[in-house]
């Protein structure tokens, strides 16, 4: 019995380590969100992952591709639970938004990963000569305003918004609402914080709604 868990030993020993896609997007993740394109290296990248750089120039060809995935793997977690919040049916427009800002207070304030939104901490760190994920980080911010719209008019079709309302206008206040939180998330501010800035939008829910019916009027 011994000597066949030597054999097995050995032979182990002398396999190499398998390369997991997901674990090394999920640490590419954290150093692009807590320190942007730009102010993470390929060292940074081959550190945190444990994959040496031709294991990571094979499978996303180079430190953009990697970014790039990073960024889907962004998507597809946060934005996705996000999302699902505030596609919620059950809810009405109103329990629909604050739900939606209530669960994105606790995504950019949650201790076991860097503070605001991956799109906007990037974004802002980047400098004029990274065009091409600037312009892919922009696509993103454009994105998420269109979500919103797109459930405003949903909304708005089942009633629940005035017609004359600007679905347009509502979208990017709120876009620009988040992109706030993100910032103060990013300064230090707590979810507590956060939240009071929630409930001030939801004081003044009637009155958006109103504002944007009669800008669209």
């Amino acid at each position: 019995m011994t000597q066949m868990t030597d054999t097995l030993n050995r032979k182990t020993r002398g396999r190499p380590k398998v390369f997991d896609r997901n674990d090394a997007l999920d640490k590419a993740l954290m150093l692009f969100w807590a320190h942007g394109y730009e102010g993470t290296s390929l060292s940074d990248l081959v550190n945190a992952t444990g994959a040496k750089a031709p294991t990571l120039y094979a499978e996303f060809e180079n430190k953009e591709g990697l970014f790039r995935a990073a960024m889907q793997r962004y998507i597809d977690t946060f934005s996705a639970q996000r999302q699902q919040v505030l596609n919620d049916e059950t809810l009405d427009v109103k329990a629909a938004i604050e739900a939606y800002f209530r669960a994105t207070a606790a995504c950019f304030t949650e201790c076991d990963k860097p503070a605001g939104c991956f799109f906007i901490c990037t974004s802002s760190a980047l400098s004029s000569g990274s065009d091409e994920i600037a312009q892919m980080l922009a696509k993103q911010h454009h994105a998420q305003e269109r979500a919103l719209q797109q459930f405003l008019d949903g909304r708005q079709q089942r009633g629940e918004l005035p017609q004359c309302a600007n679905s347009g206008t509502l979208a990017s206040y709120l876009a620009c609402v988040l992109q706030g939180m993100s910032v103060r998330a990013r300064e230090g501010a707590s979810r507590d914080d956060l939240d009071g800035i929630v409930d001030t939008q939801m004081a003044i829910w009637p009155a958006l709604a109103g504002y944007c019916a009669l800008n669209a009027s």
